[in-house]
């Protein structure tokens, strides 16, 4: 996959669409503007449209004074009681973004989500083959159904949520593949109901390295 540079960026981008974009940036109101438009189908959920949108614009990769690499990229979850549209706000998100992976928690395996060594048929070596969220590099996975992942499931992309590389060693193949990607998550409440008494851990079935892994619920 080609990496998007500025120069590439700039070729794709007509005058006057930078007239455009130039007037935009002049509005006092673009953050409100672009979340409201972003979503016309679903109405309300504001706040969730807003943290999509920062999801979508993503933030600095920086690189500390010792070497350490700190994501740009945001990870969201979405927490609500059925049918509040959350896997629409996925599914659309899917629709527009240029390069999003859409999958279930529930049915997809830890191989299917970072990446499986394969026997090739041809060759009859082992082959990588790419899960979710290395097709989803320098874009954004959405994972529905979040919360009926199995545990051994989700502990597989804890690497990818935090280090964005995802590790393998498996049958004489060793590597360690980018996974630059933004998850955007849906969860389902214990008991189908949002316990608002309650605190954001003791109404999902997550553990605490996942839940420290995202930076919106």
């Amino acid at each position: 996959s080609s990496e998007i540079t500025d120069e590439s960026l700039g070729q794709q981008i007509t005058q006057a669409d930078l007239i455009r974009i130039f007037e935009m940036s002049k509005d006092r109101n673009l953050y409100q503007n672009l979340s409201s438009s972003m979503f016309p189908t679903i109405h309300g959920s504001d706040e969730i449209k807003k943290g999509i949108l920062l999801m979508l614009f993503g933030g600095v990769a920086k690189r500390t004074v010792e070497k350490t690499s700190l994501r740009g990229d945001v990870n969201v979850c979405i927490v609500g009681d059925p049918s509040t549209a959350k896997s629409q706000f996925l599914k659309q998100v899917a629709d527009f973004s240029p390069r999003c992976v859409y999958t279930s928690g529930k049915a997809s395996s830890a191989a299917g989500l970072t990446a499986a060594v394969v026997k090739d048929e041809e060759s009859g070596e082992f082959v990588i083959e790419a899960g979710a969220l290395l097709l989803a590099d320098n874009g954004v996975c959405c994972i529905d159904e979040f919360d009926k992942m199995d545990v051994r499931d989700q502990v597989a992309i804890h690497e990818a949520m935090e280090q964005q590389t995802i590790s393998i060693t498996k049958a004489g193949v060793k590597a360690v593949l980018n996974a630059r990607t933004s998850i955007l998550a849906a969860a389902n409440p214990i008991g189908g109901r949002y316990d608002r008494s309650k605190s954001l851990q003791q109404n999902i079935q997550l553990s605490a390295p996942i839940m420290s892994r995202f930076d919106l619920f």
